[in-house]
């Protein structure tokens, strides 16, 4: 057991699906550890989880949101912990990823009322990515329609036979003020400050809790020799003796223990925190992954080791500036130290530490191996950055999962300020989220993200920290051109003003190439008509007109331009001449010719619920899909790829959501350009 100055400490995500109660058990907890005084409300913005205003607007995280806190288990056992609220909202799902990079373990909520849902798939499937051990906890059981024994079911039918469940309430609604432990066969009876008593189990509830005791005890005794043979010999482990073997169970992955709570009556949070403590992994139990050199290295939190901290997020705060959370992988770090960015080389010092609790800063003299921190105004270590001791070499986090955009706006500033600061800003609020991506299409600032709230969460910042204020308006489309047939012209470029005069004259082919060709230039001049030192002008003509767009006002691609004859004057002739010779030839061509709109398709990728496959298949048909790929995936899951025009797209992912109430997951990549249909020679 570890000292009271140097208490075993945990990082644990707090992930679930949007309404599952994350943040409301958080604010139990705090509560009960005796961190804050009173209970804040979602409902009234007052939690410590949800501080930001765009959260408290909407009522829901959308952010990452760390809360120390410490307590002390029932073997007298001193613990910190810092919880990790990750947001439900899918559209944020890129705070669920960076918090299990950083947990030593994750509480899984699951609504009583609710069940198993679409948030409660994602968030599990992203902890299994992640490797992390879970807990589940079933919330809001004090509700009416809470039925835990219906949820329970339906989490083993999701998710398999290593649900181990440790609870069962006596009394559900608003009857439910005491639970059984399944472990020790006891009942826990609480009282209105949360805190509970033991008594004997009420015999209307006894046999079927020893049917689940035995059922657990025979799962977790499986798993260890010693105490399955002690167990056949009738010798039944003792209560704590079983938690110790489940721990490593968890630990492994091997069980996922299910608990059940009302984290506004209080029954049940301190089993929580009891049981995190008892059976997850400690931040000193298990190493952490970098890559070097294209190699993942393990990482052991040795507080006696090398200094590694992993930034994993910023913050721009508009009192105290940015604001960088870090784990430290190894070492111990002070307050003032030195430490060099691991990808950068550069120097960062390391001014007050603080731990956080909210948007409260508490000041920290030293966090060690395993401690979750922060600092104020790193000047050049932005989120996913590795800071160590050493003076060479590189290294980064082991990657998140990639989360491409899915949904754009393009945003006009208000004002000439607003355009002076917009792309510096822009790079902060990416910095801080990188699910976010800034791109310019037609000298447009474009904000991609992974949904509509997602994008206007990011706007409100923008114009709340940052002072830049935009509106916004649909991405616009990248259309092309492309010449509709073959043209053959001349270019020529006559002109005197006294002195040198310019002339240039090119005899051009210009022809399609397949869609996807690109641009090809091709040189037939014979006998020096054009003289080599100007052939190279002519390119660069040719590509000038290009760019600048044909008849339909867009980029023309897919084209081959043929240099057959041409003339020159020895003195009137020089490079800018042919060059806009070659120009005017090709704009000629174009309008000779005519030319097809090109659209942009998109290669769209959407994993469903098998009885939701007609309804995408449907929906893709009606916005001029061709689907190439459908395949079952396990799991009742079925896969469909298809290309899709990009114009089909704008909205597709907030359709999508709505047609399968949540369940389907996309990906969009731009792939290749196709006729417009209808687009024909303009």
């Amino acid at each position: 057991m570890n000292s009271a100055s140097t208490p075993t400490h945990r990082t644990v995500a707090l992930v679930g699906g949007a309404g599952s109660g994350k943040t409301t058990l958080l604010e139990a907890l705090l509560l009960r550890a005796g961190a804050i005084p009173r209970a804040g409300s979602v409902e009234q913005g007052t939690t410590i989880g949800d501080h930001e205003p765009e959260e408290i607007a909407r009522g829901m995280s959308l952010g990452l949101s760390l809360a120390h806190l410490a307590w002390t288990a029932p073997d007298g056992g001193e613990h910190a912990m810092t919880f990790a609220d990750a947001p439900g909202h899918p559209d944020f799902i890129g705070g669920l990823d960076t918090a299990l990079a950083v947990a030593d373990a994750a509480v899984l909520t699951v609504s009583a009322i609710d069940g198993v849902t679409a948030g409660t798939r994602s968030a599990w499937a992203a902890a299994q990515a992640a490797r992390v051990p879970l807990i589940i906890v079933i919330t809001q059981e004090d509700k009416a329609r809470a039925d835990f024994r219906r949820v329970l079911d339906e989490l083993r039918e999701a998710f398999g036979d290593r649900l181990v469940a440790l609870e069962l309430p006596l009394g559900e609604e608003h009857d439910f003020t005491a639970l059984a432990d399944v472990l020790s066969e006891r009942a826990l009876v609480y009282d209105e400050a949360g805190r509970h008593h033991d008594e004997s189990l009420p015999p209307a509830v006894e046999a079927e809790e020893h049917r689940l005791h035995v059922e657990v005890t025979e799962e977790i005794v499986s798993h260890d020799d010693e105490q399955l043979e002690a167990y056949l010999d009738g010798r039944e482990p003792a209560a704590s003796d079983l938690e110790r073997t489940l721990a490593r169970e968890v630990a492994t992955g091997a069980a996922i223990p299910v608990v059940v709570c009302s984290a506004v009556t209080g029954t049940g949070v301190d089993r929580v925190a009891d049981l995190v403590c008892a059976l997850a992994p400690s931040a000193l139990e298990h190493d952490s992954r970098i890559v070097m050199g294209g190699t993942e290295v393990a990482v052991a939190p040795n507080p006696d080791g090398e200094t590694l901290l992993h930034v994993f997020r910023t913050v721009a705060d508009p009192f105290v500036g940015q604001v960088s959370t870090f784990k430290v992988l190894s070492g111990v770090v002070h307050p003032s130290d030195r430490l060099t960015n691991a990808t950068t080389g550069a120097d960062e010092r390391l001014h007050g530490l603080f731990r956080l609790r909210g948007a409260e800063h508490l000041p920290a003299d030293v966090l060690r191996a395993g401690d979750v921190g922060a600092v104020a105004k790193l000047t050049g270590s932005p989120s996913g950055t590795l800071l160590w001791t050493r003076s060479n070499g590189t290294a980064q986090p082991a990657a998140l999962p990639r989360r491409d955009p899915v949904y754009a706006v393009s945003l006009e500033p208000m004002t000439q300020s607003d355009d002076e600061k917009l792309m510096a800003s822009l790079g902060r609020i990416v910095a801080e989220d990188p699910t976010l991506v800034i791109d310019r299409t037609g000298g447009a600032a474009i904000l991609r993200g992974l949904g509509d709230t997602h994008v206007a969460v990011a706007i409100e910042r923008l114009a709340r920290v940052f002072g830049v204020h935009v509106t916004t308006s649909p991405s616009p489309i990248a259309y092309r051109e492309t010449i509709a047939g073959r043209a053959e012209v001349e270019g020529r470029l006559k002109k005197q003003s006294g002195g040198h005069g310019q002339f240039a004259v090119v005899q051009l082919r210009v022809t399609p190439l397949p869609l996807g060709g690109g641009f090809e230039y091709v040189d037939s001049v014979v006998g020096g008509a054009v003289p080599r030192s100007y052939i190279p002008a002519v390119e660069k003509g040719a590509r000038d007109a290009l760019a600048a767009g044909g008849p339909q006002g867009h980029p023309v691609v897919d084209v081959r331009v043929e240099l057959v004859d041409g003339k020159s004057h020895s003195v009137d002739s020089s490079d800018m001449a042919f060059r806009t010779a070659a120009s005017i030839g090709v704009k000629a061509a174009l309008a000779e010719a005519g030319t097809v709109l090109l659209e942009p398709v998109s290669l769209v990728t959407v994993t469903v619920p098998s009885e939701l496959q007609g309804t995408v298949l449907t929906d893709l048909s009606g916005r001029r899909g061709r689907v190439t790929t459908t395949e079952v995936v396990g799991d009742g899951r079925a896969r469909i790829v298809a290309n899709v025009p990009e114009a089909e797209l704008g909205r597709y992912v907030l359709d999508l959501r709505s047609i399968t109430a949540g369940h389907a997951e996309l990906t969009m990549s731009p792939d290749h350009y196709a006729r417009v249909p209808g687009g024909a020679k303009s």
